[in-house]
């Protein structure tokens, strides 16, 4: 048995923490009791010295789908038993050498590569960009030499030399003499970001181990700094009951019916704004909903983005070419990628103050690659958002990147267009009650739970997607809408299909979720998508939104005695509020600056 062999060699060769060791450990033990469930003969993994078998067990079915929704964590255990098994028979030489010596040169091609470069071409390229000193080539005892093209690795070849090129130059260039390597170690290399090893512009030369490419290697196929954790899958009623008691235990006030609207916002569409007057936790509240699900800047699914008021394209946001020909990223643009190579789990961007800038100037790219979503089979996917020949790869928004922005309103920012308010819904965070402490008696600490996005993926992209199963809820939905047009239209803000499918998006999630009352929910998406349409100081805004107020809670209004609403309490309480703004000011909007 190579249980505690195993465990030893683990101790001695990998760089992570003990309770992830402990988790590989776990994780074959997990393989060999329900093996047997995927038609394969119940074996302890523990016992076998043949890789093959193992082969055998992770091409299953029945495995794929469980180490999908384990993250890849047994198949990360199970490669590295299959390296322990190689490094034992060997009697403890690896078919792999990995130590600490600077045995790899990294050598970026971006001015030399183009694409579709034949394996010759790339080879040649490879070599003649390589600039260093006999004296630093006889230091080190090079083994591999590796392209790297926008920071990630194209290629690995065995080094077996080198000459000077000839006619001599200076400084002299030197020729390197090699073949591509295994394809063991290609498939572990190629494609490997190495961008936060190897920094720099041009064509700079970065000397490294095998060992260290290996644990990058290691952290990318396993996406949690060091924790390995097995996704769990949470009820929507359990999901939010998590979501609230984390955010409580962290002593944060927030409502739990406003839990629930940003979630069942983040579910309709993918892009939400939070406004609100400063300090009411609007920033606050993005961080802590993605915190409790595991997502977090450390692990790379959780980026904060301060918006700049000098912010007048999209270049700061998604990335710019430089004057060297190479692509820099920007935030947002990392934070795709990542998303793109972690799709089972959700990554949240928040855009802080994003109204600082004109958001129409450096997020209209963004907002018209989210229109195009489309279904692919069972995928959601959109049109380009960055084309491959500056990236390296196409970009497009995946369906596990939700955005969320905040923003406040004063003399210092920038009023929405309906084209973005169209596009998103906006929760208002103006709640606050000073008096309140009882948030604060719990000690109970509350732990992250890493969910699939699977619970948070919007389950529709158009109307058809519902209306087979929902149609009566759908119906309804669509007619109060239709009535609330009618007032609308005096003023030209009445909404469209787009905002009518988000509604009935949002609608259809509520009532398979079972988490607010009908009516509560309707209140929530007129206040959200329909209130922050109406602003001005035209006379007809007035009339209009004194014929809301009535349509809301079915009295005239009556600036000395305000009617609340059973079905639209917050509507009806914020069109009395912009009804007093505009008879003192001869103004109103939905936004309080």
């Amino acid at each position: 048995m190579n249980r505690e062999k195993f465990k030893n060699w683990m101790d001695d060769n990998l760089n992570c923490k003990e309770i992830t060791r402990k988790k590989y450990f776990d994780a074959i033990n997990i393989v060999s009791n329900e093996m047997s469930d995927w038609g394969l003969d119940k074996v302890d993994i523990y016992s076998l010295n043949d890789p093959e078998f193992i082969d055998k067990v992770m091409s299953s079915i029945g495995f794929i789908e469980k180490n999908r929704r384990g993250n890849q964590m047994y198949s990360a255990a199970l490669n590295h038993y299959k390296q322990f098994l190689a490094t034992d028979v060997s009697e403890g030489e690896s078919t792999v050498t990995v130590n600490n010596i600077e045995d790899v040169v990294l050598i970026k091609i971006n001015k030399t590569y183009k694409e579709n470069m034949t394996p010759e071409e790339l080879y040649h390229a490879t070599s003649v960009s390589w600039v260093a000193s006999f004296k630093k080539t006889e230091t080190r005892d090079l083994k591999y030499y590796c392209p790297v093209y926008q920071n990630k690795i194209i290629e690995v070849y065995d080094f077996l030399g080198y000459e000077e090129e000839m006619p001599r130059r200076e400084p002299p260039r030197y020729i390197l003499q090699g073949r591509v390597t295994s394809e063991e170690l290609r498939s572990k290399l190629v494609s490997l970001d190495v961008g936060d090893l190897h920094k720099g512009s041009g064509n700079p030369i970065k000397y490294t181990s095998l060992k260290t490419l290996l644990d990058i290697k290691e952290y990318v196929e396993i996406p949690s700094e060091d924790e390995v954790v097995l996704i769990e899958t949470l009820g929507d009623v359990d999901l939010i009951d998590h979501i609230y008691s984390f955010i409580t235990s962290k002593g944060f006030n927030y409502s739990l019916s406003n839990i629930k609207n940003l979630y069942l916002s983040l579910r309709s569409k993918p892009f939400v704004i939070i406004s609100g007057i400063s300090g009411t936790g609007k920033t606050k509240i993005a961080q802590l909903f993605a915190e409790s699900i595991e997502a977090t800047e450390d692990n790379g699914q959780f980026k904060l983005i301060p918006v700049r008021p000098d912010w007048s394209d999209s270049s700061e946001l998604l990335g710019y070419v430089d004057l060297k020909g190479e692509f820099q990223r920007g935030p947002l643009t990392e934070m795709v990628e990542h998303a793109m190579d972690h799709p089972n789990l959700p990554h949240f961007v928040l855009l802080d103050e994003m109204n600082l800038a004109r958001v129409e100037y450096y997020f209209s790219d963004v907002l018209s690659v989210m229109e195009s979503r489309k279904r692919d089979g069972d995928k959601i996917t959109s049109s380009l958002l960055l084309d491959g020949k500056y990236t390296g790869r196409e970009i497009k928004l995946p369906e596990n990147l939700y955005i969320i922005g905040t923003v406040n309103m004063d003399e210092t920012t920038h009023p929405f267009s309906k084209k973005v308010l169209d596009r998103a819904n906006t929760i208002e965070f103006n709640d606050i009650y000073l008096d309140r402490f009882d948030f604060l008696e719990s000690h109970e600490e509350v732990e992250a739970q890493r969910i699939s996005n699977e619970q948070l993926e919007p389950s529709f992209i158009s109307l058809k997607d519902v209306w087979m199963k929902q149609k009566p809820l759908v119906e309804k939905v669509s007619q109060k809408l239709a009535d609330i047009n009618k007032y609308l239209e005096s003023i030209n803000a009445h909404v469209g299909y787009r905002v009518r499918d988000e509604i009935c998006f949002y609608m259809v999630h509520n009532e398979n979720a079972e988490l607010l009352e009908e009516h509560e929910a309707f209140d929530f998406c007129v206040m959200q998508k329909i209130l922050p349409r109406i602003t001005g100081s035209d006379g007809r805004i007035d009339q209009l939104l004194e014929n809301l107020f009535t349509y809301m809670t079915g009295v005239p209004y009556d600036a000395d005695s305000v009617q609340e609403s059973r079905e639209y309490p917050r509507s009806a309480k914020k069109v009395a509020e912009m009804l007093r703004r505009y008879h003192t000011d001869g103004f109103t909007s939905f936004w309080i600056s």
